[in-house]
């Protein structure tokens, strides 16, 4: 797909309020899609109400699993939308679904009120959030990699994932507010009628008309405006089937970003409560996570700008496999808050440097005329098959293996093993796929 020089469409007026526009949209959609699994055991209650309280809480992390498997499917429709229309208006109807979304399950009544309506209920409005977060990561990277100043690709798209930061952060600290100031011992508990659980949702949706306004000041990218032809809908399918190598390799490279984002974000209430910490401590961990997470992703993109992205990839990864066990062991054999806290800024590092560089990486081995779509679907289907199910599967493990409470650490080996293979792969003889198809040409 030919191009014109960038120069040659309009440039950005100012970068800085480019990126805070793009990523304010990404902070309400990843605010409102987290929050059903940092409240999960609460809403497990809610609307799931089952023999035992494992029970529960395994739907509950079932349906924020499906809702996720929804991200390929929203990548394919409307990743190709936003590489044929644009990355401005495409950002804008994601935000919207996201917003519809997050609006079902703020307002649908509980189980008791509804009987099997209320699950159902919920489970469309994650899947609506789902189909909406499949393509909104990607087409944000995407969009801030093509208003990157030369030799700061890595360090640009890393605001991606830090904003996601921000949203946890304010979503951790809503609760550990919650739960410390007003009364009662659960989240089921009302206050003027209302379950405290909902309260974020409430939050989300009344923020909503903000972002909205920030997002429509948009300016398209000099990149996408200065293509000479924007593929058709059938164009986008057939170069993603094409190119479905790099898309595999692409979401292998991502499942370690993944695993290790929802395990120490959403699963971290549950794995608190599994070793018998307080709630208000876990969130406050988590809380302090989302601020070192901030910080890494950053620090990871421009380190890979400078040494280049195949030796952090790497290291961040072998170092994730080797200690993974070892850690989540130490943690496990006598659980408090410090130690914790502790191994929860391991995993922050290791998180925030791959997924800094990992954003970048991705970014450069798609094509570019279907890079929003070849990205989102890479991005998605580690997100949506592994990263979304941690909570699922770290449950699982634990129940499976006669309550090892470092079991969980298989599945973040399981993710990093992939990361290395992929890497190698990706990167072999010092150039990407994508790099070696144009010498080729």
């Amino acid at each position: 797909m030919s191009q014109s020089s960038p120069s040659q469409a309009p440039q950005i007026k100012s970068r800085l309020g480019a990126i805070l526009r793009a990523t304010s949209g990404n902070f309400l959609e990843q605010f409102d899609f987290f929050l059903f699994g940092f409240y999960a055991q609460d809403i497990a209650k809610a609307f799931f109400p089952a023999q035992n309280e494992t029970a529960a809480l395994l739907n509950a992390y079932g349906v924020f699993w499906l809702g996720a498997l929804m991200r390929p499917v929203g990548a394919v429709v409307l990743g190709s939308y936003i590489d044929r229309i644009g990355r401005r208006q495409g950002l804008i109807v994601t935000l919207a679904l996201m917003a519809l979304g997050t609006v079902v399950i703020a307002f649908c009544p509980g189980y008791a009120a509804i009987g099997i309506a209320a699950p159902i209920i919920v489970l469309i409005g994650r899947l609506i959030q789902g189909f909406s977060a499949g393509v909104e990561l990607g087409g944000v990277s995407v969009y801030l990699s093509e208003i990157a100043t030369p030799g700061n690709r890595g360090f640009y798209t890393s605001f991606q994932s830090s904003s996601q930061q921000v949203a946890i952060f304010v979503a951790a600290i809503i609760g550990y507010v919650l739960r410390e100031v007003m009364p009662g011992d659960t989240f089921l508990d009302a206050i003027g009628g209302v379950a405290k659980w909902r309260i974020p949702f409430f939050v989300g949706c009344l923020i909503i008309p903000v972002i909205f306004m920030l997002r429509r000041s948009l300016e398209e990218t000099p990149a996408f405006l200065a293509m000479k032809k924007h593929p058709t809908p059938s164009e986008v399918f057939a170069s993603a089937i094409e190119n479905w190598r790099i898309v595999i390799l692409g979401m292998m490279i991502a499942i370690l970003t993944t695993t290790t984002f929802y395990f120490i974000t959403v699963y971290a209430p549950g794995f608190g409560k599994e070793l018998h910490l307080s709630a208000s401590g876990t969130l406050l961990v988590t809380l302090l996570v989302a601020v070192t997470n901030f910080i890494w992703n950053p620090v990871g993109g421009a380190l890979s700008d400078r040494i280049g992205r195949k030796p952090v990839l790497l290291a961040i990864a072998g170092l994730s496999f080797v200690t993974a066990y070892p850690a989540l062991s130490w943690l496990a054999h006598e659980p408090t808050l410090g130690k914790l806290l502790a191994v929860q800024m391991m995993f922050s590092f290791y998180f925030g440097v791959y997924s800094g560089t990992m954003l970048g990486c991705l970014v450069e081995i798609v094509p570019a005329h279907v890079r929003t779509t070849c990205f989102s679907i890479a991005f998605a289907l580690a997100a949506g098959i592994f990263g979304t199910s941690t909570p699922f599967v770290a449950t699982k493990l634990i129940a499976m293996t006669g309550g090892d409470k470092a079991s969980p650490a298989y599945w973040l080996m399981f993710g990093a093993a992939l990361g290395i293979i992929a890497a190698l792969i990706v990167y072999r003889g010092g150039q990407t796929i994508e790099q070696r198809k144009t010498v080729a040409a």
